[in-house]
């Protein structure tokens, strides 16, 4: 969840020059939404503060008061700012625009405000119910938009879950901190979003199950507490849950919390570092006896699928909490990301040496993207066939699975020209 500062002006035109000295920019409302944008994604909606805002911004917090009357507001235009530019983008395009037009402009509007605009991800939880249910129609119409170019191409594949995944191979550009140009970042995520929706169930990467490490058997108080927290989490946010509710849950006084955590915050920590845990084992079991790189990704991208759908509420908390921890809780968490990403990496660029580290990585994120998107689509309802056809879309994301066309024409294709951007 560490975000990279990126741009946030229209890709290919140059950022608006800062004000001079006792003038006041006509764009002040915009600046103030993309700063708190950065910070409600780096620091969570509850730890961020409107005086940290509005220093991000050179004003003081009476000024920002001026133009939003509370934090709430703020973040609920902030959260609507991505999926209204995504819905301005594509609707200005006519009817028989092509898929790589559509993604090449949700990739525009995605990367031009690529710090700011991940908050609608994990935060839009802390949304009202009214603006909640609006958030959701503006993606719902995003998705239809393209699902409609999904359908007009044909196949067997469920359009709007292959269109979701799209474009939640385009939207992960949002959720880490590669560095990469804006051209190269363009050209993987449009040719990675072409490959999911060429993705069919035809091209299915495993017909076998893949089993996942299950959670201890909490037998000890301690354990106890974590299992009781992390449904309350997933559920209701950490912010808004309180020691006093995890307590009554395993039927302890609050008090007795603190004999095993010495806060709430640590309860998280230790559900984060569960969640790792228990993926890291998933992936060293899931690569033994592996023979080549087609074959490691092809497991590794049914292993992590089924540990998403089966660990759904450990892993919910475990993304969208990481940045309501310190710094010194994060480090290990952050250490183990990269740890797991670097595995993919690996593989990815031993079958694909077309692709730098960067390149390689960003389409790993761009494969987590699809799981989220997909899963989400799909309700996390947890059955073979999801879990097969999701890995299959996370395969295509990455590459690994061939379907017609993909690897002979457009952007990205495989194998090519390497364009390292280190």
């Amino acid at each position: 969840m560490e975000l990279l500062p990126g741009t946030h002006h229209p890709v290919g035109q140059a950022p608006a020059a800062p004000p001079t000295a006792g003038t006041r920019p006509r764009n002040r409302r915009q600046l103030i939404v993309d700063a708190a944008g950065r910070v409600f994604n780096q620091r969570g909606y509850h730890a961020a503060s409107m005086e940290e805002i509005a220093e991000r911004v050179g004003i003081t917090a009476p000024a920002l008061y001026r133009h939003f009357p509370n934090k709430y507001a703020l973040f609920a235009e902030c959260v609507n700012f991505m999926a209204d530019g995504l819905v301005e983008a594509l609707d200005v395009l006519p009817p028989e625009a092509s898929l790589e037009d559509l993604f090449t402009a949700a990739s525009r509007v995605t990367l031009a405000h690529r710090a700011s605009g991940g908050v609608y991800r994990w935060e839009a939880r802390y949304l009202n119910r009214d603006d909640r249910v609006l958030l959701r129609a503006k993606f719902a119409h995003v998705v239809d938009r393209v699902a409609e170019a999904v359908r007009a191409e044909g196949g067997a594949g469920d359009p709007a879950v292959r269109a979701a995944a799209a474009l939640g191979a385009i939207g992960s550009i949002t959720m880490h901190r590669t560095r990469i140009s804006l051209p190269r970042a363009e050209e993987l995520l449009v040719a990675s979003a072409l490959r999911v929706v060429a993705t069919e169930p035809v091209h299915a990467v495993s017909e076998s199950p893949v089993s996942v490490p299950a959670p201890p058997v909490p037998r000890t108080r301690r354990a106890e507490i974590l299992a009781a927290a992390i449904p309350l989490f997933e559920r209701d946010g950490f912010a808004n849950v309180t020691l006093g509710r995890i307590a009554e849950v395993v039927g302890i006084g609050p008090s007795a919390i603190y004999r095993h955590y010495p806060g709430k915050v640590d309860i998280l920590a230790a559900a984060c570092l569960q969640a790792a845990g228990l993926l890291s084992q998933a992936v060293d079991q899931a690569l033994v006896g592996c023979r080549d790189p087609h074959d490691a990704l092809v497991v590794l991208a049914s292993t992590y699928v089924a540990y998403s759908f089966e660990h759904r509420a450990l892993t919910s908390v475990a993304e969208a909490e990481l940045v309501g921890l310190p710094a010194s809780l994060q480090r290990p968490l952050v250490l183990a990301q990269r740890d797991h990403i670097a595995v993919w990496e690996q593989q990815l660029k031993a079958l694909r040496p077309d692709l730098d580290d960067r390149q390689a990585r960003v389409l790993v994120h761009a494969g987590f993207g699809v799981v989220m998107e997909a899963g989400r689509r799909l309700r996390w309802e947890d059955t073979p066939d999801h879990r097969r056809a999701v890995a299959t879309l996370m395969a295509g994301a990455l590459g690994v699975v061939d379907t017609e066309g993909t690897h002979e024409e457009g952007p990205g294709a495989m194998p090519g020209p390497s364009s390292p951007n280190r």
